[in-house]
């Protein structure tokens, strides 16, 4: 089969079919153009057998040339097919071991053109792909796709029904401070709010009322939670921090607890900061100021915001996103619009959500240039030798992003090189108090914890006043490890802190001759 076209490319997702076709053209194969069409493509196979092992077996075709026009026939016919997107490069007669096939090659329809039917009812002719085959779509998955066929994006929807009272006062107020920060002295700075509103897009004027109104993107940036689920009934935005496996989470905001607006922009920055709270920071000076923001940082926060912009807010399932020890989870209603080569190559954008994504880039927050994905996999390759994972499920539509985490890479931060680490550790292994640990466990776990709370006692004893910020620092560990073995020092009543938590100094109990 090497001789037709590299079929390893079309083995992902079962984006390929196979079928004999000695009675004519297969009935089948609609649903299975159908399929491809509305998915990633795909690649169907005439005079073909595929056998268990999935290798190929060539049974050939007696008259291609006939079957090949009736299929043209049949594509063509918007009684049977809603639309052709195939032009002639695309479908060809291949000639194999002496036997004639026929390849289609099914690209994936523009989500313009989507969804691509048999028949004439576009409920029960419309099919997806998955890894098993081609299946019926559900309402909800019509529905999306023809939300995504819009010349303009979901979020433009002007809503007649609403006024300027829908905003949250201090969600506006903290977009225009973050705003005006960053562009100083700006025309816009003088406008009142409902000007201001209009100009980055979160109101428009009806031509049916001849009003101003909230936009779809306005009431999902700055509204009260109990307004956007008006409009949007299945809206809901879950952080989950997941620490420890006994319990289902160690700190959780929803959208939906009224202790605040609920809204996505206030969403983003309750939860950025503590996304990234355990990310190591080197020491690195931009002139006299510490620059804190690394590249993992920034990579982390792109995908918060391309999860926001991306999400499909009339799906199903609500927007998640996870913080575990080993990595980071964002999951949102809604595929991605473009096929997944093109996003990760970079230079084509088309969010869900445009002008929520204008929103955030005014603030400096999120790219617009379609470089974001390669950005995100650039940094993670770089600092951690892993690739970020991009899962797509259907029925419903939901994509997942995974950015698993392993140590970062040392060389990646020359102010705190190996050779550095080594000798530090070697300097406090001199003082002699690991005497004092008494720790129950065994085995690695044992020792390493040993380790650890050495260094963590040799730091203390070097500087009474070092925060825990400081020690994660230092020992190359998550502030949520410092903490959890700061916990046990104490808990075996070696150490204790005096004072504020703030401006507290740590003791050594025991030990100290």
């Amino acid at each position: 089969m090497n001789e037709v076209l590299d079929i390893s490319q079309f083995r992902e997702n079962n984006r390929y079919e196979a079928k004999l076709a000695q009675g004519g053209l297969p009935g089948s194969i609609w649903e299975t153009y159908s399929a491809f069409a509305n998915t990633d493509g795909g690649l169907i196979l005439l005079g073909v057998k595929e056998n268990k092992n999935h290798t190929f077996e060539i049974a050939g075709l007696e008259n291609p040339e006939s079957l090949l026009s009736a299929f043209w026939d049949t594509v063509n016919n918007q009684n049977k097919v809603s639309l052709n997107i195939l032009m002639n490069k695309h479908v060809r007669v291949q000639e194999i071991e002496g036997k004639k096939i026929i390849c289609i090659e099914v690209p994936q329809a523009e989500r313009q053109l989507k969804p691509i039917y048999i028949g004439n009812n576009i409920l029960t002719g419309t099919f997806h792909r998955n890894g098993e085959g081609d299946y019926r779509c559900t309402k909800e998955d019509v529905s999306e796709m023809l939300r995504d066929a819009s010349a303009t994006t979901a979020d433009t929807k002007i809503l007649k029904e609403m006024d300027e009272s829908v905003f949250c006062p201090d969600s506006v107020k903290g977009y225009r401070n973050v705003f005006n920060n960053i562009h100083l002295n700006h025309v816009w700075e003088s406008l009142d709010n409902t000007d201001f509103l209009r100009k980055i897009g979160a109101m428009a004027l009806s031509a049916e009322t001849g009003k101003l109104h909230p936009t779809a993107a306005g009431l999902l940036m700055f509204g009260y939670e109990y307004e956007i689920v008006r409009e949007f009934p299945l809206y809901f935005l879950d952080y989950q921090e997941k620490y420890d496996d006994a319990i289902r989470w160690t700190d959780r905001i929803v959208s939906s607890s009224g202790e605040w607006s609920g809204n996505v922009f206030d969403f983003f920055f309750k939860i950025a900061t503590k996304l990234t709270a355990d990310i190591k920071r080197p020491f690195k000076l931009e002139g006299i100021f510490r620059v804190d923001d690394t590249p993992v940082h920034k990579a982390v926060r792109e995908a918060l915001v391309n999860t926001l912009v991306n999400a499909d807010y009339y799906g199903r399932q609500g927007l998640v996103v996870q913080k575990y020890p080993d990595k980071f989870v964002f999951a949102n209603p809604g595929s991605f619009r473009i096929p997944l080569k093109d996003a990760f190559d970079g230079g084509t954008s088309d969010p869900r959500n445009a002008t929520m994504l204008k929103m955030f880039a005014m603030i400096d927050i999120g790219e617009r240039a379609g470089s974001g994905i390669p950005g995100i996999i650039e940094t993670w390759e770089k600092e951690f030798n892993l690739k970020p994972e991009y899962i797509q499920t259907l029925s419903p539509s939901r994509t997942k992003t995974v950015l698993n985490l392993n140590d970062l890479q040392e060389s990646s931060y020359p102010e705190i090189d190996a050779e550095t680490r080594v000798e530090n550790k070697k300097t406090r292994e001199g003082n002699n108090i690991s005497t004092l640990i008494n720790d129950s466990s065994d085995g690695k776990t044992r020792v390493e914890n040993e380790k650890t709370r050495v260094e963590i006692l040799n730091l203390i004893k070097e500087n009474p006043n070092i925060k825990t910020v400081e020690l994660a620092e230092k020992l190359f560990i998550t502030k949520k490890g410092v903490e959890w073995q700061l916990k046990q020092l104490r808990d075996d009543g070696l150490i204790r802190h005096v004072g504020a938590t703030k401006n507290g100094h740590w003791e050594i109990i025991k030990g100290e001759h």
